[in-house]
């Protein structure tokens, strides 16, 4: 083959015929996909971009905030809450009642733990909405009024209770619960009843004899 006949030679080409349809057809479905995933993106972190104005997290396809009236530990509270907002990130982000701790944030360690009409709650697993028109006490309702504290903290205190302290306000949360619907539970019902509370230290003797102190200070 000569050079010239390698110059006349034509060059192959893609836009038209099958190969040009298929590179099109890889090309929009990259593209969908992409666009998928970026949208996918935005919405699941759009619910957690606190430090956001509103207007930035209702752009971001979150969703839109509704003023809400919500009674927390006897206090009539006025916020703004998302759709998908959870009670815990209402009471730590917003309220900035931040003795409610979040742990795994799936309903299994018990952290978060608050009362709601006087029936302990994973807060982390409960939709703010959900709640509006009930009762909700967190760990820091439930001392008098006059600052003394309640029997289960105090026998928290004497029994040496809390370890590193992380899920002692969800432990405190459950007992209050315990003794407001049973007022002297055996051991065992007082074990069951902590049984959803997770602790990382292993105090678990030490949170159960203290609910058995305050059943008797009680």
């Amino acid at each position: 083959m000569t050079d010239q006949d390698s110059k006349s030679w034509p060059e192959p080409r893609m836009d038209h015929g099958p190969l040009s349809e298929l590179a099109d057809a890889r090309a929009s479905r990259r593209q969908f996909i992409k666009g998928v995933i970026a949208s996918g993106a935005v919405a699941s972190s759009a619910g957690f971009m606190y430090g956001c104005s509103r207007e930035e997290i209702a752009a971001t396809g979150g969703g839109v905030e509704t003023m809400l009236r919500l009674n927390v530990n006897g206090q009539m509270r006025t916020v703004d809450v998302l759709p998908n907002e959870t009670l815990a990130m209402t009471l730590r982000y917003k309220l900035n009642l931040t003795g409610t701790k979040l742990g795994c944030d799936r309903g299994e360690c018990g952290a978060c733990t608050v009362l709601i009409d006087d029936v302990s709650t994973y807060s982390c697993s409960t939709l703010t909405h959900q709640v509006r028109a009930r009762a909700i006490t967190t760990i820091e309702g439930v001392e008098g009024a006059d600052g003394t504290l309640h029997p289960v903290q105090q026998a928290m205190i004497d029994e040496l209770g809390p370890q590193c302290g992380f899920c002692t306000p969800g432990q405190i949360m459950t007992a209050v619960a315990l003794l407001r619907s049973n007022p002297n539970p055996t051991r065992d019902e007082a074990r069951l009843a902590l049984s959803g509370n997770l602790c990382r230290c292993g105090a678990y003797d030490h949170y159960l004899n203290s609910v058995m102190r305050a059943a008797e200070m009680a």
